[in-house]
């Protein structure tokens, strides 16, 4: 065998290898993005397991606030359906209808202070604040994933690569125009 003939064996076992680590890479920022959706799914289930119960607890004394307390479920119904299909635009949208009527929901539990002794209403808005919180930190961390998957499958020589073997961006989660703008108080309580 001649020197050339090994060195083209050489370089073809660097190139191959260098191609399965770059493959790999690409693999791991996938499942990353799924991994991080996965622990949104998971809060986004809870929260929507438990507002029929906090609607249920402000239905007792909100009975003049209806049009609050379908607005409230009309958006977690949007989010189920969004989250289900897995539409990422469409379930940022649904986050922000739903965020802006459980600020008007609790805004208006304010003008009811036996609702706010009510030992249900107490926990279930601790819990689902504590859900909001949990379901802000993960977006997040999703949305990191996300940009690390696509700066990296837009990069050469991963492009190459995530061409070849068709990897796709992924979306970032991102909240509506309506849940950036600042809340109308006076709307609120007035």
């Amino acid at each position: 065998m001649s020197l050339f003939l090994v060195a083209l064996w050489v370089i073809g076992i660097l190139l191959a290898g260098y191609l399965v680590v770059l493959y790999n890479g690409l693999v791991r920022l996938k499942h990353g993005v799924g991994k991080a959706w996965a622990n949104i799914d998971v809060l986004l289930k809870q929260r929507h397991d438990e507002l029929p119960k906090l609607v249920e607890a402000c239905k007792q004394y909100m009975q003049h606030e209806r049009q609050t307390l379908e607005q409230v479920i009309s958006a977690r119904n949007a989010v189920a359906s969004a989250r289900e299909r897995g539409d990422i635009g469409a379930l940022g949208r649904a986050e922000g209808g739903l965020r802006a009527g459980l600020g008007q929901l609790f805004a208006l539990a304010e003008n009811y202070p036996q609702l706010k002794a009510n030992e249900s209403f107490q926990f279930l808005s601790q819990r689902i604040s504590g859900l909001e919180n949990g379901i802000a930190d993960r977006r997040e961390l999703y949305n990191e994933a996300v940009n690390l998957n696509n700066v990296r499958i837009e990069q050469f020589p991963d492009l190459l690569v995530a061409r070849l073997f068709a990897f796709k961006a992924a979306q970032l989660l991102q909240v509506s125009t309506a849940e950036k703008a600042d809340v109308d108080l006076k709307a609120l309580f007035g």
